[in-house]
């Protein structure tokens, strides 16, 4: 992996990241194909809406279709039929989202499958292992994502075991076409967090990634967190916010110097019919776009607000057709890349402040919702 700097404007970073499978342009959105798709499109869409890279989940790959089957493959790249990076999440978000499903102790996490309900154990080696069978270009150690809220004490005991296990990690991590990126956590207890980043740069990675956020918070204490952490995170090391999608969110994220974001949210919202524009969020299935004939976004040049109406679209999503979370989904796609491409833009041309402010002031996508 090389990571290198190309402009920076204030604190925000446009750089470029090279992995064994491309060039990953940042700062970067990654989809999220879970269980190695991105829902409703194929990997050349995917591609087509100038995506760079792609996120897989260890756990659900692991259940299904397991990682031998996709050793058998080659790896994840040649099962999914997509030629670009890909970076796999640990598993440990599992530990979080299936908290009624699942047992810790420090050798790592027992869950019931949410599958079949059988017994499965993850931890750190066992991640490391199924990460090195996915082939991921950028593997992710295997952490406990704290939940909130949780006091200090609670806090503190789950960071100081993600520190233990990122050190499992580490050790385990021989893959050498595979970047490892540790993760910070801590809640919202800022001096937990400065201690997990500390003792993450003394073990070492090639990246390092906020995790724990997006889990419930107010806004505000997230970017409480952003804004004291990140100053602190290795400058020539990617800098990866996880799980974090909301478009005002990402231009945020950038102001605090974040380089990479993932969220189900684009795809998500699509599936329900929640397209996002730079005017506000239109959400398709309602009655007044009947008889629009307008497109999305009339300067929007994906293939859907290429070819599509408003109306057309209703029509799909109000008698039940696949094809419209498909070309919702590609919208989606492009849009989200649109931004990341005019943020890079603005970074270069050393004009992010004005950007940021434009957009805050006049676009705020993530809050207004439109007919």
């Amino acid at each position: 992996m090389k990571f290198d700097i190309r402009a920076v404007d204030g604190v925000a970073r446009r750089g470029t990241l090279a992995l064994p499978r491309g060039v990953v342009e940042t700062p970067a959105f990654m989809p999220v194909g879970t269980t190695g798709a991105v829902r409703s499109v194929s990997p050349a869409e995917v591609r087509e809406s100038r995506s760079d890279i792609i996120l897989g989940n260890t756990f659900h790959l692991m259940l299904r279709p397991g990682s031998d089957v996709i050793r058998a493959h080659g790896d994840l790249h040649k099962f999914m039929g997509w030629d670009g990076p890909i970076l796999t999440d640990s598993g440990g978000f599992q530990v979080w989202s299936l908290a009624d499903k699942r047992r810790i102790d420090e050798a790592g996490v027992t869950f019931r499958s949410p599958v079949n309900g059988a017994q499965v154990f993850l931890g750190p080696e066992e991640s490391i292992r199924v990460q090195h069978d996915l082939g991921s270009d950028i593997a992710m150690v295997f952490d406990e994502c704290t939940p909130y809220p949780a006091t200090r004490d609670e806090a503190a005991t789950s960071m100081e075991r993600s520190l233990r296990w990122a050190t499992r990690c580490r050790r385990s991590h021989v893959h050498r076409r595979q970047a490892l990126f540790g993760i910070i956590q801590g809640g919202m207890h800022l001096d937990l967090r400065e201690a997990s980043l500390q003792g993450l740069m003394e073990i070492g990675f090639d990246g390092y990634a906020l995790g724990g956020l997006s889990v419930g918070e107010p806004k505000e204490e997230m970017y409480a967190v952003l804004d004291s952490i990140v100053p602190g995170m290795p400058s020539d090391r990617p800098r990866y916010l996880m799980g974090v999608g909301k478009p005002e969110d990402l231009v945020r994220g950038v102001l605090a110097g974040i380089d990479m974001f993932d969220c189900v949210l684009p795809t998500r919202n699509a599936r329900n019919g929640w397209l996002y524009t730079r005017a506000g969020v239109v959400k398709i299935r309602h009655a007044k776009n009947r008889t629009d004939i307008r497109p999305i976004d009339e300067n929007c040049g994906c293939p859907t607000c290429a070819r599509f109406s408003r109306a057309y679209l209703r029509h799909l999503f109000v008698t039940g057709e696949m094809l419209g979370m498909r070309l919702c989904t590609l919208h989606n796609l492009h849009f989200f890349q649109g931004l990341m491409a005019d943020m890079r833009t603005a970074i270069e041309k050393q004009q992010f402040d004005s950007f940021s402010r434009v957009f805050f002031e006049n676009t705020d996508p993530g809050n207004r919702v439109m007919a």
